[in-house]
């Protein structure tokens, strides 16, 4: 079993479109996908609603999935662990134990834009246009795992 992590700060709005785009795009008999946020601060709480209507428009349904935060002991589940942003890239670095845990970590818009380390932007305070665009950022992030992985 194949298992990837994405992460951000909530696990409510960036991360759960990540875990639901790449699921819908891998045989989730080889493969397990999840979510996190480097904070706890939505724990146990469903994805933002707008983060579900987008998904629904998409045929993705993310309405399974439950907030929780980032936890060291992912280091040893996960073989894989994308980050949506800078700050979060930092906040699961510094929980790190060695070099071997850092090299799962990856900013997840290096996939189609490497090594300019960009962020898919926190639509938390936007409209549904924000969820929008980065539903769009993170399908075409997913499509490129997706091809790697299989």
């Amino acid at each position: 079993m194949i298992r990837v992590l994405m992460v951000c700060l909530g696990n409510i709005c960036r991360s759960p479109l990540a875990e639901g785009i790449l699921e819908s795009k891998l045989d989730t008999s080889i493969f397990e996908i999840d979510s996190a946020g480097t904070s706890a601060f939505h724990q146990g709480s469903l994805p933002d609603q707008r983060s579900i209507e987008v998904a629904n428009k998409y045929g993705i349904d993310i309405t399974n999935q439950k907030s929780r935060p980032f936890a060291k002991k992912d280091f040893q589940s996960f073989d894989y662990i994308y980050v949506m942003d800078s700050s979060n890239y930092e906040d699961v670095i510094n929980m790190a134990d060695n070099k071997e845990e850092e090299d799962k970590v990856s900013l997840i818009l290096n996939t189609i834009y490497p090594g300019e380390d960009q962020s898919v932007p926190d639509p938390y305070h936007d409209s549904i246009n924000g969820f929008e665009q980065v539903y769009h950022m993170l399908e075409e992030s997913c499509s490129v795992i997706a091809s790697e992985l299989a």
